[in-house]
């Protein structure tokens, strides 16, 4: 399935931005302040449990993101995660952590913010049409920064 075919998807989520819900958990998972999920697999190709219960569009964002690591992570996220959640780019609200043995400590957060989902499709379709890191980012900025968004994560900017 294409990323191109989730806008509906995050078009629904969008008009919602960031929940600060409370989700159920179990003894796999661990919350953050915020109440955000985290869930460890064993590498990049196994999705986190909690994403069973989402629309399969989701885990194609999922999985796209881990993918596009290089382009996501150079991306602010403006809905308020940098403050709430000390977040440094939209990397972060779906990947807590890629650990150096290879396992992937996953973040729902996105799961639950519009924003975050449709900064990391945009992100992802521009640099698949073939716009360059810096151009995507600059549109990024220019689309939420805008005063209807929260302030962005401390993400460093683009070098050229």
């Amino acid at each position: 399935m294409s990323i191109l075919l989730v806008g509906l998807l995050v078009m629904t989520i969008a008009t919602s931005g960031c929940g600060q819900q409370e989700e159920n958990t179990n003894q796999d998972f661990s919350n953050s302040t915020i109440g955000d999920i985290r869930e460890e697999t064993k590498s990049a190709s196994v999705l986190p449990s909690f994403l069973d219960e989402k629309p399969e569009q989701m885990s194609v964002i999922y999985e796209a993101v881990v993918n596009h690591k290089e382009v996501v992570e150079q991306m602010p996220c403006y809905c308020g995660c940098g403050e709430s959640v000390n977040h440094k780019s939209n990397y972060d609200c779906f990947v807590y952590d890629d650990t150096k043995t290879g396992s992937v400590v996953w973040d729902d957060h996105a799961t639950k913010c519009g924003v975050c989902l449709e900064t990391a499709v945009e992100s992802i379709n521009k640099y698949n049409e073939g716009k360059s890191i810096k151009e995507i980012r600059n549109m990024i900025d220019e689309t939420y920064n805008n005063g209807d968004f929260a302030k962005p994560t401390p993400t460093p900017p683009v070098k050229s």
